[in-house]
């Protein structure tokens, strides 16, 4: 391995790895190590003194097989489960992320560079280093028993998925949602996985009460382009049925068109909603592509190597829309776009809901019926 000429870095956590066999280009990692993956590399994050590259120390172990690349999932000790949110163009104040990075390995993921503060890559770090919130349950019930605290909507799903296939062994979204349901407290979920389905026991009951809805993040019906994408996600299929049985479990469910790329998978729009409506989906939503700090780079790494085709069209589109750079962060735009084509495609999502019938009976989940359930110790009352 060659430092890069950064300061050194007593305990580097996050250098790119050789993996065996040979390498691509410099990412350092061999793709058959990568496969089933999302992004090509696995960079340092910006707030590490020391990076590092592969390079051939001559001792011919280029040839050496490449192990698969695995997931770790490690336990996260944070204190607190409710996380405060301020944004101006974001509809919810708090959320909850039951799990650090996403297995699911979306390339576009606007969440990756949360993993530089954990002194790992925004690349297959992100992906293959999972931290599990396994006292997220408890967690949560004290912080809803504080004093003052105001019920709104609790939003889960905003940063990393919380049905990734951690969930499946560790089920702690299962468990936040029972305590949200004990305390009649109203829940708002996205998630691209078909395994939101298994909570319908605990989901249905709580919509029953206007308590919860749910959205599914659709990107594209091409299956290979989605493995491409989003390789560890539920398939386009798997989401549309899931979308089917929520609705028919009286969920309201919604179908969220997100990102939007534009060169890449915004022809598919229409027929995106329009298979959503079918499975019974009664509102959608979209967002442009964001890349925000490392995602740019990652993103435009994965593009030659994915679409060669498309990759140079894709990011002149993407300028076009964010005033000439990569990613524009301005509140208000960055969700959308501006120019010409931004412009087109708001145009083309409102008049695909409006003949769809989307978002004309929106119903506000219900705040007031917020009641923290009586515990072991509490004084009875006389009335």
């Amino acid at each position: 391995m060659a430092k890069t000429g950064k300061a050194p870095n007593p305990n580097p956590r996050n250098e790119a790895r050789y993996l065996g066999g040979a390498l691509d280009g410099t990412t350092g990692v061999h793709p058959d190590a990568r496969r089933g993956r999302g992004v090509v590399s696995n960079g340092a994050g910006r707030y590490e003194r020391e990076g590092r590259v592969a390079l051939d120390d001559g001792w011919d172990n280029l040839d050496e097989p490449a192990p698969p690349l695995r997931t770790h999932v490690m336990r996260d000790a944070t204190r607190s489960i409710i996380a405060r949110n301020t944004s101006p163009d974001i509809g919810f104040d708090r959320s909850i992320n039951p799990y650090r990075g996403c297995e699911h390995g979306c390339v576009y993921c606007f969440a990756r560079p949360s993993h530089a503060y954990l002194g790992l890559s925004p690349g297959l770090d992100f992906e293959s280093r999972i931290f599990a919130k396994p006292d997220a349950a408890r967690l949560l019930e004290k912080e809803l028993r504080a004093p003052g605290y105001v019920c709104k909507t609790m939003a889960m799903g905003t940063n990393t998925d919380p049905y990734q296939p951690a969930e499946r062994t560790y089920a702690i979204t299962r468990a936040i949602l029972a305590v949200l349901a004990r305390f009649q407290h109203p829940v708002g979920i996205v998630t691209k996985s078909a395994l939101i389905a298994r909570d319908i026991d605990i989901l249905g009951p709580m919509a029953e009460q206007s308590l919860a809805k749910a959205a599914l993040s659709v990107t594209t019906l091409d299956h290979r382009l989605a493995r491409k994408m989003e390789p560890r996600a539920s398939t386009p299929t798997r989401r549309l049925e899931a979308i089917r049985k929520l609705s028919d479990a009286g969920i309201p469910v919604a179908v969220m068109f997100g990102p939007c790329i534009p060169g890449l998978n915004d022809h598919e729009m229409e027929n995106i909603l329009t298979a959503a409506r079918d499975a019974g989906a009664v509102a959608a939503g979209y967002v442009m592509l964001r890349l925000p700090l490392e995602v740019k780079d990652l993103f435009q790494e994965w593009l030659p190597a994915a679409v060669p085709e498309r990759a140079s069209r894709v990011m002149s589109l993407v300028r076009n829309m964010r005033n000439g750079l990569d990613y524009d962060p301005k509140w208000g735009e960055r969700m959308k776009g501006t120019g010409p084509i931004a412009d087109a495609l708001s145009d083309r999502f409102r008049l695909a809901c409006k003949r769809l019938g989307f978002n004309s009976h929106r119903r506000p989940l219900d705040v007031t019926r917020f009641k923290p359930p009586p515990q072991a110790g509490d004084q009875l009352s006389l009335f």
